[in-house]
């Protein structure tokens, strides 16, 4: 047991409301789920463990799930900058953990894992029991191999921002990089793998949940699609980008409970809201991963249908990159910010849902997220800093908005041009199709990106905004903003990491490197004959234990 869990103990004491940060806390630091909830449920002197489901081999019944979602590339699971990606292979290519619908972080195929007091050790356990589907055991090779391509420079995954303590800065031609550091990783033996960091980083676990951290095999060729090779219960049957995706269970031997579905299968059926509600009316679907506001009285109209809302930190940060002019000016930055009165998104964008945000990617559902004043509209300041940037007569900018994941992102940058009028900063919304956003959403002087859930902030920061991360689309390399992160990352105490982010948030809000001004809120929906579905803030599809009681009609 780490010896800051009797710490945390005494403070669940003290405060029963941080029962949840107990239990995610500890289990990081590696304690079983199992373990984590028992503890808990003596501390507060109530049953915390959640009801248990039976484990029994599931047979196989002809069930098959049909779901309406983009079906996009899936070349490289350590590339993936979408979650539609992993919803495809993250149940083929498994992760060493896994962090289920409440934040805990539980071990796939790592089979346990052990920090150092000073969290700058980490000793990963790896089960003995998992093969790839093409028979060769799993083992702590297959993981360096895994994590040496992550932190390849070259690759460009995201995964430099989220192991950055196992890398380091070097130089070349003039210009610098990232690159894992010497003697980052170390082969215990067959099964163990330790991992040494440049500082203490308490979500290493957590880290290794992430959707774009699927272990590959050893011979991966760069395409996932052309040799579909993994550990998971499930097989890649069939695959077209743009069309479908048929997984089925796979025949070969699986270290853990066989799902209950025997298929599942992804249709492309056009990718906006209206072409995936018109094939789930029409009953060719059985559930439609993302319904968007505008859509839910026709999803709530459909009989023998349920709506699921997924509360979660998931946003639009229209950022501006500091690298390029004018918003190389921190001035004409926060004249941008000044501007904005996020408290009118949520009504507006959403018809009253979500909830407005504070320009720091810091969400109030994370739970290191420090409460300040919110940023309030001033244009006088803001036509002040337009002339003190050089700027007396106005400024004419545009937006890059590609409506990725729907018109809900248009929506805000249409209402962002309203705002910035009054100040006399002119703005263009410039709508792209999705492809030429993602070919130039981290290159485009101005642009509204959509994030997805993390459920801590200091893991979105450190992949948005570290200096040197490959996501970090708006050059921003603040060496104060990422000590101040270090510093935060390293704290177990959940009121310690509160505090510290008071230091963080401000960084960002003083250096105005984004307009964030809402959290978004999010639904998909099913047939009710479609059960134990989880509404995960991920967004991943945890189908495991879903069943269907009466059979779709085909």
């Amino acid at each position: 047991m780490h010896r800051s869990i009797p710490r945390l103990v005494e403070q669940l004491k003290k405060n029963p409301l941080h029962r949840r940060e107990f239990l995610r806390t500890t289990t990081l630091l590696g304690l079983s789920a199992t373990a984590a909830y028992k503890l808990a449920s003596e501390v507060l002197g109530e049953d915390l463990l959640p009801e248990a489901h039976a484990q029994e081999p599931a047979q196989s019944s002809g069930q098959v799930l049909r779901v309406a979602m983009p079906v996009l590339p899936i070349n490289d699971p350590a590339t993936y900058d979408e979650t539609n990606m992993a919803n495809i292979t993250h149940r083929i290519c498994e992760s060493l953990t896994v962090t289920d619908s409440s934040g805990i972080t539980r071990p796939q195929l790592a089979e346990r894992w052990e920090a150092s007091e000073d969290l700058r050790t980490w000793t990963i356990h790896l089960r003995r029991d998992a093969q790839w589907h093409s028979g060769e055991a799993f083992d702590v090779d297959d993981v360096i191999f895994n994590i040496t391509r992550w932190l390849d420079p070259d690759l460009g995954s995201a995964n430099l921002g989220s192991f950055a303590a196992l890398t380091e800065t070097y130089v070349y031609g003039g210009s610098s990089g990232t690159r894992m550091r010497s003697g980052a990783l170390e082969r215990v033996d067959r099964f163990t793998l330790r991992l040494h960091l440049s500082q203490p980083t308490l979500s290493i676990p957590e880290n290794f949940s992430a959707y774009f951290t699927g272990m590959v095999h050893r011979d991966f060729n760069g395409n996932f699609a052309e040799k579909p090779n993994g550990t998971g219960p499930y097989r890649l049957a069939e695959y077209e980008q743009g069309s479908h995706a048929i997984l089925k269970r796979s025949n070969r031997p699986y270290w853990g409970a066989q799902p209950s579905l025997d298929e599942i299968h992804y249709y492309d059926v056009g990718g906006n809201v209206a072409e995936m509600m018109e094939a789930y009316v029409t009953g060719e679907v059985d559930m439609v991963h993302s319904v968007d506001v505008r859509s839910l009285r026709l999803a709530q109209s459909v009989p023998d249908t349920t709506v699921y809302e997924i509360k979660s930190a998931s946003t639009g940060v229209a950022r501006m990159r500091v690298t390029e002019a004018p918003f190389d000016d921190i001035n004409v930055r926060q004249a941008v910010q000044a501007c904005i009165d996020p408290i009118s998104y949520p009504q507006l964008v959403f018809s009253g849902r979500g909830s407005a945000a504070e320009h720091h990617h810091v969400a109030p559902i994370h739970p290191e997220y420090f409460e300040a004043d919110r940023p309030v509209q001033d244009y006088e300041r803001a036509k002040r800093l337009l002339r003190d940037a050089g700027y007396p007569n106005g400024l004419d900018i545009t937006i890059d908005v590609g409506n990725t994941n729907g018109t809900w992102q248009q929506y805000i940058c249409e209402i962002m041009k309203d705002q910035l009028a009054p100040a006399g900063i002119n703005l263009t919304v410039n709508v792209l199709e999705k492809s030429d956003y993602w070919a130039r959403w981290k290159t485009t002087p101005f642009g509204l990106t959509t994030w997805g859930h993390r459920s801590l902030g200091t893991m979105v920061l450190g992949l948005a905004y570290r200096t040197g991360v490959p996501w970090n689309e708006v050059g921003y390399a603040n060496p104060e903003f990422d000590a101040a992160l270090d510093h935060a990352e390293s704290l177990i105490d959940i009121d310690e990491r509160t505090v510290a982010m008071e230091k963080v948030q401000g960084i960002l809000q003083r250096d105005a490197i984004m307009v964030q001004p809402v959290w978004r809120p999010a639904f998909f929906v099913a047939r009710n004959y479609v059960n134990n579905l989880i509404p995960d803030p991920s967004r991943l599809h945890r189908f495991d234990e879903v069943t269907i009681t009466e059979s779709s009609s085909s």
